[in-house]
């Protein structure tokens, strides 16, 4: 690519030379990429810039933080006045001036911890355009006061966007031989194998390792969806799958709540 307009988000970045930077960026139109520029790039707002590069590592230059936020929108159920609009079908992308807040408090852990997964999980230059968008959306409510649970739900909707777009559909309906969950019965989740039915009644050491899940934890699980009440499962059970993505290697951000929470 030459000066390819790009517009993003930076997800991690580290020191590289006395002025600039290597930075990890997730853009709209090219998913993510590693390139070099400028130091002093913030986090969590939209930036602009042209990337230049044949090899994998590219230069990024002209960084500025961008004037609009792009938004897919329905334009039947929308009234808003609109800029700049590309049509296709029912949906249209929507130009819109928005004054950017800033992400503080205990919500800049979990933007942290958005980042975090994004740069360490997704594809170098393997476009994402609607997970970019549900990534998006997500620092948006992460700007809006929130309480405890919806904290949580924030995430987990993201981290299922996210095991959508790298291939991990989970499903609920039934173990890993294909036969029905059953109430009355308890199973553990393997991240390559699905739920496996636990034989043994006394969760012994060989199962305290892996989450158990009872049979109607799982089937209202696989009823609401993810929601205030099945919340708690949801959590335990994406864990699982992110720990197995990350090869279990720890997740800064995470050892950054954890730490935040022990000294309040």
């Amino acid at each position: 690519m030459r000066n390819e307009a790009l517009i993003g988000y930076l997800l991690h970045q580290r020191p590289f030379q006395e002025k600039r930077a290597l930075y990890y960026l997730f853009s709209q139109q090219q998913g993510v990429i590693h390139g070099i520029g400028k130091k002093g790039a913030p986090l969590f707002v939209p930036l602009q810039l042209f990337a230049t590069g044949k090899r994998d590592l590219k230069t990024f230059s002209q960084i500025n933080i961008a004037q609009t936020d792009i938004v897919k929108t329905d334009i039947v159920k929308t009234d808003i006045v609109k800029t700049d609009i590309a049509q296709t079908d029912s949906t249209a992308i929507v130009v819109e001036q928005k004054p950017y807040k800033q992400i503080s408090g205990q919500h800049q852990y979990a933007a942290l911890y958005l980042n975090e997964i994004l740069w360490r999980l997704l594809p170098t230059e393997h476009p994402m355009p609607v997970l970019w968008q549900h990534y998006q959306d997500s620092l948006q409510q992460l700007k809006q006061p929130l309480t405890a649970n919806e904290l949580r739900l924030c995430l987990r909707h993201f981290e299922q966007h996210l095991f959508i777009e790298l291939g991990f559909a989970l499903t609920l309906a039934h173990d890993n031989t294909l036969a029905a969950i059953e109430a009355d019965c308890a199973y553990r989740f393997l991240p390559d194998v699905g739920l496996v039915p636990i034989v043994q009644t006394d969760h012994s050491a060989s199962t305290s390792v892996q989450m158990v899940f009872d049979g109607s934890e799982i089937m209202m699980m696989a009823e609401q969806g993810i929601s205030d009440i099945t919340l708690g499962s949801w959590s335990r059970l994406h864990r699982q799958l992110i720990d197995h993505l990350l090869d279990y290697q720890p997740l800064q951000s995470r050892l950054l709540w954890q730490q935040q929470q022990r000294y309040q």
